[in-house]
């Protein structure tokens, strides 16, 4: 049978490298490299830029010594590129054709563990859309939904929570990013816990596309019982191709099992229960003063468990200003207390459900008797006089909202007394009082006019005429003090809005609020 041309080129091999190795042709290394190299250009197989290229004198190598060769410790700008298009394509795997292969040990060595590259291009931050997620967050979610689909087929809801999770990605990713308190139930949902872990990846991946160092852990996720810590840990498992480790720490291990796991690994995402965490911390096992992110997954139910202390201890031990998120019920008005304490600087609210009483929460209402139209400027006078002396010593900003542009204006002409002088406005519809008590600044607007972002920044907000509809009036209620944790929303009930009553009445029921005699008797 004849031998086919692989055969024969395979026996030529073999007898040329015979020759080689005999003592009498034997030549040295450089000679062998000179020959080899011959032989790769006569059939085409040479390298790229082998022989087409040259390298030019630089000012760390003037006279071109290293010949264009860098040194151990220095970076190719190829590996800084190659790391932006793992961020962006979310493949970390994925190499080039002429990428040496790394030992097991170094394949799995994070951007983190390279030395830190000055960059004088202009950073990516200044050309992050936050209109849209990344395409890193997708790839995230998408590892997430296909993992839990595998296990129990309940992976495919994360991107129905796609309007909530854009808005906790907007506010964790911006260049000034804010604090997220999200009251959509006592602990998160899985949806939710699944688009904040990606956000996070999102996060760590772009710092270290920008040659930042991230420290780690970098995710600090605190909960209440060792169950949540399983599921927590299930949906961040799928991030592990992708580059990020997590690690459970909770009661059901042994200590010293945790702490020599924590000594063979760094991991990004740290999920941990307050004592556990105390504990690991109090040995010297870890170390989270350099945290970036803070997450609180049930602050009720770390109330109850009479644990709250130990989440003001951890948050103690974290240097600098982390990102923190809250998941909590609303229903304990304690909990407004110890968030403020919690989140110190600008807060985003969020809710998943499309509850009132979730989407308003600790915001209260305050609803005023006046028998007639023409008694209520007084009225008015009357309340803003109420929230001087409740606000002592403090700035406050009310938005008052009328039914008209022409009744905003009688509104904001009447209340313009010796003490008010008026701010820069062209409609002359804000102006501030000044008291011995306080300071205010009134906002007069009309609901034609009135916008959701207005309504936003006011922690108070005093609807002088009511809406023919509650539904209207649950609008402003939602929109209010979106940027503060406490709010107050004031009304004006007058005869005139008799037919709202009992709806009125069963909201102030829903959200948990004091329901007036005079409203149950209509």
């Amino acid at each position: 049978m004849a031998k086919g041309d692989d055969a024969l080129a395979r026996k030529r091999n073999r007898v040329r490298r015979k020759r080689m190795r005999s003592s009498e042709n034997a030549v040295s290394a450089r000679v062998a490299a000179i020959i080899a190299n011959k032989r790769r250009r006569k059939s085409g197989k040479r390298r790229g830029c082998e022989g087409m290229c040259f390298s030019l004198p630089t000012p760390d190598d003037p006279f071109n010594e290293r010949h264009g060769k860098k040194r151990k410790g220095e970076e190719s700008a190829d590996d800084t590129e190659d790391a932006a298009d793992l961020a962006k394509d979310g493949n970390p795997k994925k190499k080039d054709a002429n990428t040496k292969k790394q030992p097991p040990a170094k394949a799995g060595a994070k951007a983190k563990s390279k030395a830190i590259r000055e960059r004088a291009a202009e950073t990516e931050e200044d050309r992050v859309d936050f209109d849209r997620p990344s395409k890193f967050l997708v790839v995230c979610l998408n590892a997430i939904r296909d993992a839990m689909t595998a296990e129990d087929g309940g992976g495919g809801s994360i991107h129905g929570a796609g309007d909530w999770g854009v808005e906790l990605w907007r506010s964790c990713s911006a260049p000034a990013p804010s604090d997220v308190l999200d009251t959509s139930g006592s602990c998160s949902t899985m949806e939710q816990t699944a688009w904040l872990v990606s956000t996070a990846c999102d996060i760590v991946a772009r710092k270290e596309r920008l040659g930042m160092v991230v420290s780690c852990p970098f995710l600090l996720y605190l909960v209440p019982s060792q169950e949540k810590a399983a599921q927590v840990r299930s949906i961040c498992k799928p991030l592990k191709p992708l580059g990020i480790h997590s690690v459970s720490l909770h009661p059901g291990a042994s200590v010293e099992h945790q702490i020599s796991g924590l000594k063979t690994c760094e991991p990004e995402f740290l999920i941990a229960t307050p004592e556990r965490l105390l504990e690991l911390v109090s040995l010297k096992a870890i170390d989270i003063s350099s945290v970036s992110m803070l997450v609180i997954d049930g602050l009720k139910c770390f109330l109850d468990l009479n644990v709250s202390e130990k989440i003001f201890s951890i948050r103690e031990a974290i240097s600098g200003n982390p990102h923190i998120t809250i998941f909590t019920d609303p229903s304990d008005k304690n909990i407004a207390t110890i968030a403020k304490n919690l989140l110190r600087g600008k807060i985003t609210k969020l809710s998943i459900n499309d509850s009132v009483s979730s989407r308003s929460a600790f915001v209260t209402q305050h609803v005023h008797f006046c028998p007639s139209e023409e008694l209520k400027t007084s009225k008015v006078k009357e309340i803003l006089e109420q929230i001087l002396r409740s606000h002592a010593k403090k700035s406050s900003k009310v938005l008052l909202v009328a039914a008209s542009n022409k009744k905003a204006q009688l509104l904001s002409s009447s209340l313009k007394l010796e003490n008010c002088t008026v701010t820069d406005d062209s409609q002359g519809n804000s102006f501030t009082i000044c008291s011995s008590v306080g300071l205010m600044n009134v906002l007069v607007k009309d609901r034609e006019n009135l916008a959701m972002s207005d309504v936003e920044e006011f922690e108070i907000v005093l609807v002088v005429d009511l809406p023919p509809s509650v539904d209207e009036y649950v609008e402003i209620l939602t929109g209010v003090a979106r940027r503060t944790i406490g709010g107050e929303v004031h009304s004006i009930f007058s005869n005139t809005d008799a037919p709202i009553a009992k709806p009125l009445a069963e909201l102030l029921a829903n959200c948990s609020q004091v329901v007036p005699e005079f409203l149950k008797k209509l």
